[in-house]
């Protein structure tokens, strides 16, 4: 697979912005057939400047919501790569913005 079909996009919340800032540790929805190796490789191509540490993956399950009384909604599952960097590295990750 192209880096860019596993990198599908970042996770921007509270606390995926402290992790980044304190703790180095990025946060990405990748494809779900991703292995960490690929995940790894990935990020190492879109931003060859960086040297990735360790990944964590986790898979986040399918959810079911009601909306008005019987219609039910299902969101399917993603899967949530969380990237930690060597030190003194960083990803811009919103460059022209």
């Amino acid at each position: 697979m192209h880096w860019r079909e596993i990198i599908r996009r970042p996770v921007v919340t509270e606390k995926s912005n402290f992790a980044a800032d304190e703790l180095n540790q990025y946060t990405f929805v990748v494809d779900s057939r991703a292995n960490k190796l690929q995940i790894k490789q990935a990020i190492e191509l879109a931003w060859p400047d960086v040297t990735v540490d360790k990944v964590r993956v986790a898979n986040m399950p399918a959810k079911r919501s009601r909306r008005w009384r019987r219609v039910t909604v299902r969101k399917s599952g993603w899967k949530k790569a969380i990237v930690t960097l060597a030190l003194g590295d960083s990803i811009d990750l919103f460059e022209g913005v």
